[in-house]
């Protein structure tokens, strides 16, 4: 019996989450094949990795000496996945993703394009929702990974940074700073806000970076809080305030002389999109394929 990968990934992950059930559950198999695996495991290498207990499962000395070469070798095939997903053209499979509003909206519809023309393969699917659903979905293994507009801390997802955004100030057409070289924000602060809601990924990296230039973001005249892009776009356009939102999202209104981006000459909102996934799970090489289109490629031709 040759030593195989599945089984180690089987046995990383009934360590990692301290019992069989939660192992079946984060792997989508039964309890039982989980089980077989991990003996199968122990068989070969004749020694128990496991100590099982009516509370928590615990490592043997055999399997503390194992685990960090399972870690190892599940590092290993992510990075030959990434490193391979150049030469896939001719990939064929279906990719179930979850995008956050902003990226869902603006930013993925400009990109998948592309990436369609390079992998024509791979057919993608993508819902739109907020970053809380989305991790519900990947927990239920519902989504293959996401792409979100702020980090989380999740003891489960794997989160590392894809894509890089600014957060601009809008205003509307005939505003008295429109057309302004560049306004301070002490000044902006003297007109009212239209922002996202609290919570969401954009709000978020505007108030932590008015904090950071010891600006407190309830000094911000908030006349509305709505509940997506479009609809604080929307607000923006008909003069009922001003206020910061991803640039990306604002171009077809910019072009048509809509609404005006103002530089501001004090702060930058900058900001990362994230991808997040299971530790548990091994993406499909769809799905690693379309991360590394996103890390590698110069995205700004298409955005």
């Amino acid at each position: 019996m040759a030593l195989n990968f599945h089984q180690l990934h089987i046995f990383y992950t009934v360590a990692e989450k301290g019992s069989f059930s939660a192992a079946a559950q984060a792997l989508h198999m039964t309890q039982p094949a989980v089980t077989m695996q991990v003996q199968s495991l122990e068989d070969y290498f004749g020694t128990k990795l496991l100590l099982r207990s009516t509370k928590r499962i615990e490592l043997t000395e055999a399997g503390k000496v194992l685990m960090p070469y399972a870690q190892k070798s599940i590092e290993l095939i992510k990075n030959t996945d990434q490193a391979m997903a150049t030469f896939t053209q001719q990939l064929k499979g279906k990719l179930l993703l979850g995008s956050s509003l902003t990226i869902g909206e603006y930013i993925l519809p400009r990109l998948l394009g592309p990436f369609g023309q390079e992998y024509p393969h791979i057919t993608i699917s993508m819902k739109v929702i907020n970053t809380t659903q989305i991790m519900e979905e990947i927990l239920n293994h519902q989504l293959n990974f996401g792409l979100i507009e702020a980090p989380v801390n999740h003891p489960d997802m794997h989160m590392e940074p894809v894509m890089n955004d600014e957060l601009k100030l809008v205003v509307p057409k005939g505003h008295p700073l429109a057309g302004r070289d560049n306004v301070s924000m002490e000044e902006a602060l003297n007109y009212p806000f239209v922002l996202r809601e609290q919570g969401s990924g954009t709000r978020i990296v505007m108030e932590e970076q008015l904090r950071m230039q010891n600006i407190d973001p309830s000094r911000m005249k908030i006349v509305m809080e709505l509940g997506s892009t479009g609809a604080v776009k929307s607000a923006v356009e008909a003069g009922f305030g001003i206020s910061v939102i991803s640039s990306s999202a604002v171009k077809h209104e910019v072009a048509l002389g809509l609404i005006h981006v103002v530089p501001l000459s004090d702060m930058v909102f900058k900001r990362h999109f994230y991808s997040i996934y299971l530790k548990s799970s091994l993406l499909p090489i769809s799905a690693v394929t379309f991360l590394s289109f996103l890390r590698e490629r110069d995205l700004r031709q298409w955005l």
